[in-house]
């Protein structure tokens, strides 16, 4: 077997599962978030696609499977060949033809059932792929949880309306549910933000883990669970003061708002900080409380951008005349965006576009907004948006995403089916992804310890490690040997470690790639004796050979 583990942590591994999956000789990179999947590390892949597999099959969903060099035209129609950006891989053909490496499939699938289906009679219909996308991350990192190249499971459904489309989108999230379930995954679903595929509504599927790139706030009273990129906040009531006159100060060297807290002895509530931001082609300023955060998701879907981000300090001291820190929204000349909580702040402090000076005593009088929005990111202990009790936050892998497009793709290319009155109506699609290398990845987050992987025996690459102490015992091998054969025969995946390595190397590597079970075979071979123990614990029991395999899979019985 082809299995070279690695004594040390990979320099370049920053998350649990990425330093594992290099460790244990699962995957190797190629490039900057490009991997080549080993034999190991292969074999659980394809057990979470066939967990996905068996619940969208279960769901009545139908696999097909599309190109992943796709022509430009289709992405032209919806529109999104210039929304995707940077990230798309765009090439040309020796025709001087335009093509991308599919990033996700809408389109596509769009198109297919625009040539195959003209009825109603026809609907509803879901269709999959199992396939590898493309897209070219400005930061690749944490190994497959933000690859340049993936395999997702992508689905589409098409029904005749929007109940139609409710019927599909229930089936799809319970498909999601049972499979995370199958995988051993403690995970949340989540309102989320729609982002470049748009629809009225979406969820995501997350798992809970602290190396998580997303923050989830949830509320335990109600249930309430959303994205902090969607979660809605909820302004604080602070106690309206009477307008005082307003004044510009002097604060030296005092840029951030930590600094201006120790200068001016106050808090962070009574800061209104103005950040300057390039929104597309244009240049904005927004304000959220001291103490808050921009949420640019919310801020980009206002502004209807997909490229935002902060200024370049040149930029700054163009707009504003001032060094960054010292901007604030009274006499510029570019829109303010102001956040729901700075309508409801008195008497507070904002930069005066002049370095080292503020003003004070500032109220919402004093300047004008474009407009005023949730534009912040929601914080742990803020009130729910559903129930206004305090949520909790948490740090999570989306594993599962899943749309309520409408008619965004099917309008756009023409996609329709006559109803029972032979009239034209645009197909209700829907759409839902999960990422099986990221899926591999989270249940691995989920499930370590210091030694390694303790796989869940639903995605384990093998079920059972048979290791004798010493191969060159030929009582030992020939026990180890039979007992190996033995559960072949029960459909048991079984390791048979036979390298002449000392025991501690092999308990290490069993620990380490996290085989659910191991049966050593040593010294009381002769007894008819083995070691049986789980890898998630502790305690392990001594076993005559065939209760060993018993334990494992009872006879007359064969295990899938």
């Amino acid at each position: 077997m082809m299995l070279k583990t690695l004594r040390e942590i990979p320099a370049e591994a920053e998350t649990v599962s990425h330093q594992l999956m290099l460790r244990a000789a699962m995957m190797r990179k190629l490039a900057a978030g490009i991997y080549s999947f080993l034999p190991l590390g292969l074999r659980t892949l394809h057990k979470v696609e066939q967990i996905v597999r068996e619940e969208m099959d279960a769901a009545g969903a139908q696999e097909l499977l599309m190109p992943a060099i796709l022509p430009a035209e289709y992405y032209q129609e919806s529109g999104r060949w210039d929304v995707f950006g940077p990230e798309m891989f765009r090439l040309r053909d020796r025709g001087a033809r335009d093509f991308c490496l599919g990033p996700t499939h809408e389109e596509i699938f769009t198109q297919i059932v625009k040539g195959e289906v003209s009825s109603y009679r026809q609907l509803p219909l879901t269709l999959y792929q199992m396939q590898t996308k493309y897209r070219d991350e400005r930061r690749p990192r944490f190994g497959v949880m933000r690859s340049r190249e993936f395999i997702m499971k992508d689905a589409y459904s098409f029904d005749r309306d929007e109940a139609g489309l409710d019927v599909s989108y229930q089936s799809m999230y319970r498909a999601y549910c049972n499979a995370f379930k199958r995988m051993g995954l403690d995970f949340i679903v989540v309102d989320a933000d729609s982002g470049a595929m748009g629809g009225s509504g979406s969820q995501e599927f997350m798992v809970k883990s602290d190396s998580g790139e997303d923050t989830v706030a949830y509320c335990s009273a109600c249930g309430y669970a959303a994205n902090d990129e969607k979660a809605a906040c909820v302004p604080e009531k602070l106690e309206k003061e009477e307008p005082k006159a307003m004044a510009k100060i002097h604060t030296p060297k005092a840029g951030t708002i930590e600094e201006l807290v120790d200068f001016l002895h106050t808090d962070e509530k009574h800061f209104a900080k103005t950040l300057i931001y390039t929104a597309g082609e244009e240049t904005i300023a927004v304000m959220v409380r001291g103490d808050r955060e921009v949420n640019e998701t919310k801020l980009a879907n206002l502004l209807g951008v997909t490229e935002l981000a902060l200024a370049e300090a040149e930029t700054v001291m163009q707009v504003t005349g001032a060094k960054v820190g010292f901007a604030g929204p009274i006499g510029l000349s570019v829109p303010v965006y102001c956040d729901l909580e700075v309508a409801e702040m008195s008497n507070f402090i904002v930069g005066a576009n002049e370095t080292d000076y503020h003003y004070e005593n500032v109220n919402n009088s004093d300047f004008t907004p474009v407009k005023i929005a949730d534009l912040r990111t929601i914080t742990e202990g803020d009130c729910c948006p559903r129930c206004g009790k305090p949520v909790s936050t948490t740090r999570g892998v989306e594993v599962g995403h899943i749309f309520k497009l409408g008619t965004k793709y099917t309008e756009a290319l023409g996609c329709s089916y006559l109803d029972e009155n032979g009239v034209a109506q645009n197909i209700i699609m829907g759409c839902y992804g999960i990422g099986i290398n990221r899926t591999m990845a989270a249940v691995i987050e989920q499930n370590n310890d210091e030694n390694g992987v303790i796989w869940p025996v639903s995605v384990a690459p093998y079920h059972v490690i048979v290791v004798p102490v010493n191969c060159a015992n030929e009582e030992q091998m020939a026990m180890a040997e039979d007992i190996y054969k033995k559960l072949q025969a029960r459909g048991i995946e079984v390791l048979l470690d036979d390298r002449e390595e000392r025991p501690g190397v092999k308990f290490k590597d069993a620990d380490l790639i996290g085989i659910p079970v191991r049966i050593t075979v040593g010294k009381k071979a002769g007894e008819g004796l083995v070691e049986y123990k789980l890898r998630k614990e502790q305690t392990i029991t001594e076993y005559a050979a065939d209760e060993a395999v018993d334990a494992i899979a009872p006879a007359g019985t064969v295990s899938g």
